[in-house]
């Protein structure tokens, strides 16, 4: 008999949220959104303004007419990494097979478990309930055989909720599920893939592999995989993070160079506190800039060692500043995120043989956002 892993993906429900109506008794109930209400988007969104059609991600202006008693609170990331570092120590109560997504999110893999239970859905439950008493945050959770469905169940009965996948339901399960359910199928290619007469798993399974890989590349394959619920990835505990990067919507669009320089100033002060902090270093360094009609540049430089210091990333993000900003035009955003980090690069150098870089490149890109 075929042995199983027991995976199990932890999703917290309106994270954000949850946290600021957790904190503040009078917006409990009450439509709410973590986000900027002039120029901003939705970080986040109770399920209160989700029944208007509010989603994470929406500009907050669509999300106002939406819902006009919307209330905006603004972020406060020092209290959402504190109830995140509660979350993961429940976690960790049970297995160091942990791999977090964000502040918000994780798999596990409980196969073998500090606690010694069999039962990955006894886990799941156990979880759930010692969130809640610690942080009064609830929690929805996906239970099955590997990590592609454990994060697809987590999302069927949320919030609050918990699905299990067993086995011999898979392939049910997985026939009968809408394409927009999919993860890793996003708008585009469902759109695509309605186009092709494919609605659900089931019709998804009449492509072969080879038309799979003609009409979508290197995803086919996955394609492929997940509908038949193969996914041989592992929870990777030391999963590295490939960049970190800060940015700005402005309520007023900027307009002058030197506004523009003082706003890179200040991003780059952030920039170097969170590296410093985390104690991460890389070589490449992005400037995004998003203008007021909505489309979006980003600028890149890579350099021959790391960026260490303030100077250093504040000099390196006015070169791209002022090499690539056009002539009159508007600013809504800016950004700067550093990549290319010395781990990534460490981890990468015990697959392969290193390749020289010149000490420098420059590229562009420009897309609708």
């Amino acid at each position: 008999m075929e042995k199983h892993r027991k995976i199990i993906h932890v999703d917290m429900d309106a994270f954000y949220a949850s946290v600021e109506q957790r904190d503040n008794p009078d917006l409990r109930g009450k439509p709410v959104v973590v986000g900027g209400i002039k120029r901003g988007v939705v970080a986040s969104a109770s399920y209160e303004a989700r029944q208007f059609g509010v989603r994470s991600a929406m500009p907050s202006s669509l999300a106002l007419r939406k819902c006009p008693n919307l209330i905006f609170v603004p972020s406060r990331f020092d209290a959402y990494r504190a109830a995140s570092q509660q979350i993961r120590a429940v976690f960790f109560e049970y297995t160091d097979l942990v791999e977090p997504l964000s502040l918000d999110e994780a798999y596990l893999d409980v196969t073998v478990n500090k606690q010694q239970l069999k039962s990955a859905i006894f886990i799941a439950q156990k979880i759930r309930k010692e969130i809640f008493e610690r942080t009064q945050l609830t929690a929805s959770a996906g239970v099955s055989i590997n990590k592609f469905i454990a994060k697809v169940a987590s999302d069927i009965n949320k919030p609050n909720g918990m699905k299990v996948i067993l086995p011999h339901e898979i392939n049910d399960f997985l026939e009968k599920l809408a394409i927009e359910k999919f993860h890793g199928i996003g708008k585009v290619t469902a759109q695509k893939m309605h186009q092709l007469g494919v609605k659900n798993g089931r019709d998804l399974k009449q492509l072969s592999e080879i038309e799979l890989l003609t009409r979508f590349g290197k995803a086919g394959r996955f394609y492929y995989d997940i509908v038949r619920g193969i996914d041989n990835r592992s929870v990777n505990p030391n999963r590295i993070r490939k960049s970190i990067g800060v940015e700005r919507t402005y309520n007023e669009d900027l307009v002058d160079l030197e506004e523009m320089e003082k706003k890179v100033e200040t991003l780059a002060e952030n920039l170097f506190k969170h590296i410093e902090k985390n104690q991460r270093s890389g070589r490449t360094l992005t400037l995004k800039i998003k203008y007021g009609n909505f489309e979006t540049a980003t600028r890149s430089r890579t350099v021959p060692a790391d960026l260490l210091t303030y100077d250093a990333i504040f000099s390196l993000a006015k070169a791209l500043l002022y090499e690539n900003m056009e002539e009159n035009l508007r600013v809504r955003l800016l950004g700067l995120t550093i990549s290319n980090l010395k781990e990534e690069r460490e981890e990468a150098s015990n697959h392969q043989l290193k390749i020289p870089f010149p000490s420098a490149t420059n590229t562009s890109s420009l897309k609708k956002s």
